[in-house]
C-alpha cells in the first residue's frame, strides 16, 4: 500500500461495521463473513473512520491520543488502514 494522501477520507463499505460487542467486551470490526478483533490501538484508529473525517485530521486526533508525533505514527496508521482496505473491511 502506497501513502495515503491527507485528503482522503477513510470509510466503510457496505456491509461492514465498527462495534462493541458487549457479550465478549471488546470492539470488533464486522464484514461480510469476515471477523477482526480490535486492540486499543485498533479502537482508536477505526473509531475515527466516520466518512467525513479525512486522513489529516484523523492523525491529528492520534497525535493527541498517543502523544506521538505524526512523522512517528503515520507510517503505522497507514499500513493499518491499508491492510484493511487490502482485505475490503475499509475504503480509502
Amino acid at each position: 500500500m502506497s501513502a495515503i494522501d491527507d485528503a482522503t477520507v477513510p470509510r466503510f463499505p457496505h456491509g461492514v461495521r465498527f462495534r462493541e460487542d458487549a457479550v465478549r467486551g471488546q470492539f470488533i470490526l464486522v464484514g461480510p463473513e469476515r471477523i477482526f478483533n480490535a486492540d486499543e490501538v485498533a479502537v482508536e484508529i477505526l473509531k475515527r473512520v466516520d466518512g467525513k473525517r479525512d486522513f489529516k485530521a484523523l492523525l491529528g486526533e492520534l497525535t493527541a491520543v498517543f502523544t506521538a508525533d505524526e512523522a512517528t505514527i503515520r507510517p503505522d496508521v497507514e499500513s493499518f488502514l491499508g491492510d484493511l482496505a487490502d482485505k475490503q473491511m475499509v475504503l480509502l
